[in-house]
């Protein structure tokens, strides 16, 4: 697969890219940035860190405004943020509102005329995009992990969940854990995979983690306590609810309530170092 270098920066040792390729998932183009810590050696290879961002995110966002790269080169972790949907796909109405379309995804696979055709994220992710890293980039293949914000959270669960055993950890950062309830994405879902009750809850982490068999898998999640999308949006405490009671009791849940906190990205740079700290400590092992 061709990839187009878009941009390449030094930081803190190691080199912050951006590349832009041609997705046959998608069928459009799609961009991503990737973070490659320094290396001590031509051979060395590294353990990855998938971040999805949230609603109107481009991949730029965590890249400017997080400083994660500090910490993926205290942490040796290559780092990929992908763009959080497809674009310029002559959808009409692509880019009419905020919560559908552009910048939307829901990290879902669309079902519904005319999305299905572009909107396959679920499957970019996890298997494209995947194995693009996976084929191209130093990486320690067995070494795997998945965080992110808001309705990247939502994704990061989602492909925690369905792909048991393909990421070693997952944190997020104020994840919409209810998608089907949250008054600000169920529009755009619908849209997507359409209304019927059965398949909204088929995408809905909350109803997912009750099914969930897989490896034993920790999930530290921070959220603060002013965010404007605690109380109707997030619904987290619904997941940890439901978490607590899944089979085996395979899933553990890391809940940290920031005081003060709101949902952007100053709430997110303060704590990504943790979240960094914690994916270190789980691919090490």
């Amino acid at each position: 697969m061709d990839l187009k270098l878009i941009s390449s920066n030094k930081s803190f040792g190691g080199y912050q890219k951006v590349f832009e390729h041609f997705s046959p998932t998608v069928q459009c183009n799609m961009k991503f940035g990737i973070y490659l810590p320094p290396a001590e050696s031509e051979n060395e290879k590294f353990p990855v860190l998938f971040y999805l961002s949230g609603l109107t995110c481009t991949e730029q966002n965590v890249i400017t405004k997080s400083g994660y790269q500090r910490f993926a080169a205290q942490y040796k972790l290559i780092v990929v943020c992908p763009d959080t949907s497809p674009r310029n796909c002559n959808i009409p109405n692509e880019d009419e509102k905020w919560n559908i379309g552009s910048g939307a995804s829901m990290y879902v696979n669309a079902q519904q005329e005319p999305w299905n055709k572009h909107y396959q994220m679920f499957t970019y992710i996890t298997d494209e995009l995947y194995q693009l890293v996976q084929n191209t980039f130093p990486v320690i293949q067995d070494k795997i992990s998945i965080s992110g914000h808001s309705m990247g959270g939502h994704g990061a669960l989602l492909c925690a969940l369905l792909c048991p055993g393909k990421y070693k950890s997952v944190s997020l950062f104020a994840p919409v854990c209810s998608i089907s309830n949250s008054p600000t994405l169920i529009d755009g879902l619908k849209t997507l995979v359409g209304e019927e009750k059965d398949i909204l809850q088929k995408w809905d982490t909350t109803f997912l983690v009750k099914e969930y068999d897989g490896p034993e898998m920790e999930i530290l999640i921070h959220v603060g306590s002013d965010d404007e999308y605690l109380i109707k949006d997030l619904l987290i405490d619904d997941f940890v609810e439901a978490a607590n009671k899944s089979k085996d009791n395979k899933i553990k849940t890391k809940l940290f309530l920031e005081e003060g906190y709101d949902h952007g990205y100053y709430f997110i740079s303060t704590f990504i170092g943790e979240h960094f700290k914690f994916h270190s400590s789980k691919l090490s092992v």
